[in-house]
């Protein structure tokens, strides 16, 4: 006897044992109360249209695809958790973990009926919440209020974000509508299944002009949009770096336990993320917690090594906040509470050379890079006082040597938003080679890197790492440090671990 063939996908359901019954389907739809009441409008719905308008100002008479992005599968049936695409988070004001397959459309206005403040019509397509009545309801793993908890009606997310809502299954008609007569974009890398309909639509309707080149040039717009923070976005970021600045805390109140954990480095990753997760929406990325020469390796996030007495612990840790806003921050710890005279004369250098560079950013006419030029004329000068540099700090900052760059091989500064490096699409113009505006927010953060095995280096100085970073915005009054209050100098580090280590 021949057994009805199933697909893979309905395979996954052979666990389970779902009532199919009239009577049930009846029964569950039954006698529930009110709902509680919805959502208010968010806070970031008033600066919508400006970012619509300025975005859409550039792809005048085009329509434009934003995807969130859609669940990832973890392990067979279990997803990791959902984080939608920075452009689209942007563009509708939602964060936290809301609307896996959503896409937002900016559907071009006719040119006569451009103004000087929209020049689309934005509308989220998203999957609203079904009745009790219906079997979604109860057995559709997905969308279902019993699995996933209640989604927002139509209304509600209209309310909540101040855009014109629709259906997600009325998404491709509204995308085929009038092409060939207009032409369309999506953002890349978000959800391959609507770039694919995208595509799809374009080939259909015969445009065929370079798709990827200009689906890049939306992602690059869409990323130079955000290089200049709006009131909002500061305030968010600030509320990261305040969630981050209690999380630092949670990790010098481990250092006790940490200190006698065989994977204290681990200790002290839980820590931090404890708080950015009762606080915050989680990490804005993976925390680096690395003590000893593992501080010499930029990205270590195995974080499974000991913390070793007379050593320092380099942590680079960020909280998200539930608008996805993320604060970037790194501060060198000594493990026993109190930094030897080698590990002292590293992180003054370090901490004079994020100094200098603030002083430097807080100059008008300052151009990005010139942030990074001013930290590296002090790690030069240090490294060259200590013996360590083959050439005079003059000879090792001309660009055809940068003897320096072998102990600080990395950027001194990056912008920081929705994404911890924010902006990475933007041309070279409008990043590096900018004049620093009123509203960017980025990082200081300069290092001093001596491993273990080197043998340029006098061996007081080997396994020594220090990184101290800082997230600054640019006021009308200059670079202020809006990360001040988590403690940096000598003095206050060790005071900070004195209290907390009791």
């Amino acid at each position: 006897m021949s057994e009805e063939k199933q697909s893979l996908e309905e395979r996954a359901h052979n666990r389970t044992q779902r009532p199919k019954s009239d009577a049930f389907r009846s029964f569950i739809g039954e006698d529930w109360g009110a709902r509680p009441a919805g959502p208010q409008r968010a806070a970031a719905a008033d600066y919508l249209p400006a970012r619509h308008y300025k975005l859409g100002s550039h792809f005048i008479g085009e329509r434009l695809v934003f995807p969130a992005g859609d669940l990832q599968v973890r392990s067979n049936d279990t997803d990791y958790r959902f984080r939608a695409h920075s452009a689209f988070a942007h563009l509708t004001g939602l964060g936290g973990e809301d609307e896996p397959g959503a896409v937002l459309v900016l559907e071009p206005r006719a040119a006569e009926n451009c103004t000087d403040e929209a020049t689309h019509d934005a509308t989220l397509y998203f999957h609203p919440r079904a009745s009790r009545s219906s079997e979604e309801f109860y057995a559709d793993s997905r969308h279902g209020e019993f699995w996933v908890g209640a989604r927002l009606s139509a209304e509600e997310m209209s309310t909540l974000t101040g855009l014109r809502v629709a259906h997600i299954d009325s998404l491709r008609d509204a995308l085929a509508k009038d092409l060939g007569e207009i032409s369309i974009r999506v953002m890349p890398r978000s959800d391959v299944s609507i770039e694919s309909l995208v595509e799809q639509l374009r080939q259909e309707n015969g445009l065929l002009s370079d798709a990827t080149e200009m689906n890049e040039q939306l992602a690059e717009t869409a990323s130079e949009l955000r290089l200049i923070k709006d009131e909002f976005e500061i305030s968010e970021i600030q509320k990261a770096i305040d969630v981050t600045h209690s999380g630092f805390d949670n990790i010098v109140a481990s250092f006790p336990r940490a200190r006698t954990h065989w994977r204290g480095e681990r200790v002290v990753e839980g820590a931090f993320f404890a708080k950015a997760r009762e606080e915050g929406n989680g990490l804005g990325y993976d925390t680096i917690a690395a003590a000893a020469n593992h501080a010499n390796t930029l990205h270590w996030i195995k974080n499974d090594g000991p913390l070793v007495d007379g050593t320092l612990m380099l942590i680079d840790a960020g909280a998200e906040v539930d608008s996805l806003y993320t604060a970037d921050i790194t501060r060198t710890l000594p493990v026993s509470g109190k930094f030897s005279p080698t590990q002292r004369k590293v992180y003054e250098a370090v901490l004079e050379a994020c100094n200098y560079a603030l002083e430097v950013a807080s100059q008008p006419g300052v151009r990005f890079r010139d942030v990074h030029t001013a930290a590296m004329s002090v790690i030069a000068r240090h490294l060259e006082e200590w013996g360590i540099l083959p050439v005079s700090a003059e000879e090792s900052l001309k660009p055809e040597n940068q003897h320096h760059r072998r102990w600080m091989p990395h950027g001194t500064s990056h912008h920081l938003g929705l994404d911890v490096h924010d902006c990475a699409q933007a041309k070279r113009e409008l990043y590096q080679d900018a004049v620093l505006e009123e509203g960017m927010v980025f990082t200081i953060e300069p290092g001093l890197y001596f491993r273990e095995d080197d043998l340029k280096v006098p061996e007081e100085f080997r396994g020594i790492g220090v990184r101290i970073e800082d997230d600054v915005v640019i006021t009308a009054n200059g670079a202020i440090r809006l990360s001040e209050r988590i403690p940096r100098t000598i003095e206050d580090v060790e005071a900070w671990m004195a209290r907390l280590t009791k």
